[in-house]
């Protein structure tokens, strides 16, 4: 069996070369690596991950984390993960995606050590045990979306600006004249949630406009999809508050049940109800009829800045916590309009 020594000999070259060539740690011309590669080849040499891992105390392996025992992976996390991959694979990283049930704190069969350099953590809570746990074990982290105040200065992280368009969003909407806004937020417990309301407020106090507090309904964490909560949530607040005549949601699958929804009373869009959601899928919103007005959110650069970030502090070249505001673009459709008189 080819070992290291080997191919330094033919690519004529020392080891700690070869070793970089594979490691990606530090830069090799490409003349010398192809050198490397062309003798690796011949030779059928695979480099000894195990005796690398341990004799440079890491793993060369990142972690993806995120909640949730029933994961599918729409488009927006195919396209962050292909951002976080495209950073591991110019760095020589490999990427462990893992998922944890809620109560996973509590739970001893989930307390395995994974083999891994460090970690990105998606959806936080605002009292977030993954976080709290990694902090404590000084594992390095970085977090996509904003995490808990009491890690906000000390954790770094890659976020949208939450506040900002949300107030963007509620003050388009109030501009078009609408006054009862109902407001379908992420589930209460989540960082994002907190920041979407506090721009659904921020909005309406820059009016001098009260918010009225039965019109900001965040969703029960239970196993309702988005679609049944959208749809339920609004069949049952539309006879009683009658006077809605806009909806914001948290994505565009609850969109989709407010559109169902509003087809069964007979109410038009945008005619009888403006609808904005806050995120889609790529690709996806001009599918619905009319199309859907939304926030367009880039999970590639999302997962590229946090995986950049995480592999920094890994690589011991950033100790300070940093904070990445990545830019979301609103996409006016034709599912808002001015309220009817």
């Amino acid at each position: 069996m080819a070992t290291i020594d080997d191919v330094a000999r033919i690519a004529g070259v020392s080891k700690s070369t070869v070793s970089n060539v594979f490691s990606k740690k530090r830069p090799i011309s490409k003349q010398v690596a192809d050198r490397v590669l062309d003798a690796a080849r011949e030779l059928k040499y695979k480099p000894n991950y195990w005796a690398r891992s341990l004799a440079g105390m890491e793993t060369r392996i990142i972690g993806l984390n995120m909640e949730g025992e029933k994961v599918k992976f729409g488009a927006f996390h195919m396209t962050l993960l292909n951002g976080v991959l495209k950073e591991c694979y110019s760095r020589g990283y490999r990427l462990l995606v893992n998922t944890l049930p809620k109560d996973f704190a509590s739970r001893p069969e989930n307390w395995s050590s994974d083999p891994l350099d460090g970690e990105i953590l998606l959806d936080p809570v605002m009292k977030d045990s993954r976080l709290e746990e990694r902090v404590m074990n000084r594992t390095p982290v970085v977090v996509i979306g904003r995490p808990p105040m009491a890690y906000e200065t000390g954790v770094s992280y890659v976020d949208n600006d939450n506040v900002g368009v949300s107030c963007r969003v509620t003050e388009y909407l109030l501009q078009l004249g609408h006054r009862h806004i109902l407001f379908l937020n992420a589930p209460k417990n989540r960082t994002v949630a907190y920041d979407r309301e506090s721009g659904y407020r921020r909005a309406h106090e820059s009016l001098k406009l009260p918010v009225d507090p039965r019109l900001v309904v965040c969703r029960e964490e239970k196993n309702r999809s988005s679609f049944d909560y959208g749809y339920r949530t609004v069949l049952q607040l539309l006879s009683s508050t009658p006077a809605i005549t806009a909806i914001m949601t948290d994505t565009d699958k609850v969109a989709l049940g407010v559109y169902q929804a509003a087809n069964e009373l007979k109410l038009s869009i945008p005619g009888d109800l403006s609808v904005f959601s806050f995120s889609v899928e790529p690709g996806y919103g001009t599918e619905f009829i009319p199309p859907l007005s939304c926030v367009r959110l880039d999970g590639e650069q999302l997962g590229a800045e946090a995986a950049r970030l995480l592999l920094d502090q890994c690589a011991q070249k950033s100790h300070a916590a940093k904070r990445v505001i990545i830019p979301s673009e609103l996409l006016y459709r034709e599912s808002c309009s001015k309220p009817r008189q």
